[in-house]
């Protein structure tokens, strides 16, 4: 019951025992992994949407064809017609995505706190569901992500990372009901706030945590930034500890595949080295700022100018990461090998420069993918429509979206 919940959220206090078990983390690791994939732009983009464009790991890369994606009305000046992959626009710093059973999505605005429900076909309104009070969107921090609870059909509850006045919160609520904490006494800073949520197949939720703005703090085992985080569905560890792995500095996206059970946490390179693609193990450090014993194995690494990697997502065997510097979604195939480990194959690009900097993308049961754009962040070419949300089927992607 959700007034149960509310009176067993877990705080930084409550785990701090547990906080404890992980000093022998940094002993822990399973070495530099599967060799990394390199990135490779294609040269021939189609940027015309049509009926038979696929993203296809190790093709050519092409927009996706219309899937029946949504939009609220375009500017006739920027879009002289009617995308088909935009399904909504003038938004407001979209960040969290969360996919719905009824094949809508539902979209948090970072800086504002607003959530709004997305149809998935072009030219339908946007509707705004409820806005989170009390956040705090200054810096990097607000309403950071979303998700759908696996039992949503029977709990109706929605989880969301969120910045308050005095810490970094996971909170849960339902549509219409009152938010409860379901994790809090994450550190908050001036910056490096950032924190993404997956959940597993046994209903579990996995939780990264940026820093803080103090780098220190990643490797601290008593603090909860900076970390990967493993707690049920109410917030209790998962294990002896809730830190599942430590090290992080800026966790830019978070995502989790049952299929190859490969957990996956995409977060900008330091002082100009390329971003990182870190597979994450239990109990591996990946060394932010400094590691103490090995580093976690990587997945692979995007190169960047400067500002950035995004989210990352898989479906049907197929990882997905947004690149903010290179205006594009890059895709690879995800195998597992028998012993346990994950590899990519090369990244190919698609939507490069067609709808500016990518932020959040998010795989639907469909296998279709919503994405936000980032092109009011200080470093885009912002149009009229920004920030829009785009819904694209890829190859395989399972069939049409529900309206």
């Amino acid at each position: 019951m959700h007034w149960f919940r509310s009176r067993h959220a877990v705080s930084a206090a409550v785990v701090a025992a547990g906080l404890l078990g992980v000093a022998g983390l940094s002993a822990c690791g399973s070495g530099a992994g599967a060799s990394s994939p390199t990135w490779a732009p294609q040269p021939s983009y189609t940027l015309e949407p049509g009926p038979n464009q696929n993203l296809v790991p190790g093709q050519s890369s092409t927009v996706p064809g219309p899937s029946g994606s949504e939009s609220s009305a375009p500017n006739p000046s920027d879009s002289p017609a009617l995308d088909p992959n935009v399904v909504a626009t003038g938004l407001s710093a979209p960040t969290g995505i969360a996919t719905m059973p009824d094949g809508t999505a539902l979209v948090g605005e970072r800086t504002t706190g607003r959530i709004v429900q997305v149809q998935p076909q072009a030219g339908h309104p946007v509707k705004t569901i409820r806005t989170l009070t009390g956040l705090d969107g200054s810096g990097d921090g607000g309403l950071l992500d979303l998700a759908t609870s696996p039992n949503y059909s029977q709990d109706g509850l929605i989880y969301a990372y969120v910045t308050t006045k005095t810490d970094n919160e996971v909170v849960d609520f339902t549509l219409a009901g009152a938010v409860a904490p379901v994790l809090t006494g994450i550190p908050k800073g001036a910056s490096g706030n950032t924190g993404r949520l997956a959940f597993d197949e046994k209903g579990n939720l996995f939780i990264a945590t940026s820093d803080a703005g103090q780098p220190a703090l990643a490797q601290t085992t008593t603090s909860l930034a900076g970390k990967v985080l493993y707690v049920d569905d109410i917030g209790r560890p998962v294990g002896s500890s809730v830190v599942y792995a430590l090290g992080l500095r800026d966790s830019a996206g978070l995502c989790y595949d049952p299929n190859t059970r490969s957990l996956v946490v995409s977060q900008p390179g330091a002082n100009g080295a390329a971003d990182q693609l870190s597979l994450i193990k239990q109990g591996d450090n990946y060394g932010w700022p400094t590691p103490s014993g090995t580093p976690g194995p990587k997945l692979g690494s995007v190169p960047s100018t400067g500002s950035g990697i995004g989210g990352c997502a898989v479906s049907n065997k197929v990882f997905y990461v947004t690149s903010l510097d290179h205006t594009a979604l890059l895709a690879a195939n995800l195998t597992a090998s028998k012993s346990g480990s994950s590899s990519l194959s090369t990244l190919t690009a698609s939507l490069a420069g067609k709808y500016g900097r990518l932020l959040t993308v998010v795989a639907a049961q469909d296998g279709s993918l919503w994405l936000s754009t980032s092109n009011k962040d200080g470093h885009g070419t912002p149009i009229a429509d920004d920030e829009r949300i785009l819904h694209i089927q890829p190859n395989g992607g399972g069939g049409s979206s529900k309206a």
